[in-house]
């Protein structure tokens, strides 16, 4: 008894053309778009890489900054300095590491939550929403100006609602001088800063969502967190990866609210890494250690960004 197999079917090429028409196509408009691109990139490479790398270069030097002053290399001796014999660093880093920590959870939460309750239909809704979104346009030193007198113990906030209520303990608070209060004193007002800012970003985000996704899923019985967890907030995640992101930058290099609110003070307690680099540059002229300290933030700016960001790249790519 013969037994006959078929022939093996060719494999189907439309699949593989597709993907490299697509990627021809990618590559064809890449290039003509970079003419309108070079202006911008050429830009970016002065005013932002180039001082990154001369920043990253001067670290292994030992400069006092001054016009003629001669530039020693000294390797990796502002590092082991800084790790080794400079208390300030290590205080400024343990602050820095908290306020990123603290930025990823309250004024992102926060942006989403008014978002949310803002998307809704309700009077006098684009007033809240610019009310809410005014702190993100102002300086950051007119914020901290703001927010340093609200925080007077002889006429802010503070001691006029003791007098107002009867709590003379309300008015003895020392929001900027009492060391285990002074930072996140500060982290406050970029908590009000910022969280208009994000939400503005999920607002745009939730026009995204389909509305006839949430009506199917309110017929099906749906409550409103059920609704909110499996549509709304999937149609997020490309809106969240920004403002996560741009959170995690702004809380890094925040600079000009601890100048503007306590200087750093008291007793260095509210030290971040930017300012304590900007100290040590232009205050002590040390510009390899500020550098040094520049450097190392940049690194730790690198090592939680570059992960998330590759993390949701493929969670959208497996989605």
């Amino acid at each position: 008894m013969s037994t006959s197999t078929a022939p093996p079917r060719p494999r189907s090429t439309s699949g593989s053309r597709a993907q490299r028409r697509a990627a021809k196509v990618s590559k064809t408009g890449f290039i003509a778009a970079l003419p309108f691109l070079a202006p911008a990139l050429a830009a970016y490479l002065v005013f932002v890489v180039g001082p990154m790398i001369e920043s990253v270069r001067i670290s292994f030097f030992e400069w006092s900054g001054f016009q003629g002053a001669p530039q020693e290399f000294v390797g990796f001796k502002n590092y082991v300095r800084i790790f080794t014999q400079d208390p300030v660093f290590w205080t400024a880093l343990s602050n820095t590491i908290i306020w990123v920590l603290l930025s990823l959870v309250i004024p992102v939460a926060l942006g989403l939550t008014l978002a949310v309750a803002l998307n809704r239909p309700l009077f006098g809704r684009n007033a809240f929403r610019s009310l809410f979104y005014i702190p993100g346009v102002l300086a950051p030193i007119a914020i901290a100006n703001m927010w340093r007198w609200m925080y007077n113990p002889n006429f802010g906030v503070g001691a006029t609602l003791a007098e107002l209520f009867n709590l003379p303990w309300l008015g003895e608070i020392q929001w900027l001088g009492d060391q285990r209060l002074a930072l996140y004193s500060i982290f406050a007002a970029f908590v009000w800063q910022i969280a208009g800012t994000n939400m503005v970003l999920f607002l745009a985000g939730l026009q995204s969502v389909v509305p006839e996704h949430i009506e199917a899923a309110k017929l099906d019985g749906a409550s409103g967190w059920q609704i909110f967890r499996n549509v709304t907030f999937p149609a997020l995640r490309p809106i969240t990866v920004i403002v996560v992101v741009l959170t995690i930058i702004n809380s890094i290099k925040v600079f000009d609210l601890i100048v503007g609110m306590t200087g750093g003070g008291p007793a260095q307690k509210t030290q971040v890494l930017a300012l304590w680099s900007f100290t040590q540059s232009f205050g002590n002229n040390e510009y390899g250690m500020g550098n040094a300290i520049a450097t190392v933030l940049l690194i730790i700016t690198l090592i939680i960004v570059v992960p998330y960001m590759v993390w949701t790249a493929r969670q959208e790519k497996n989605s």
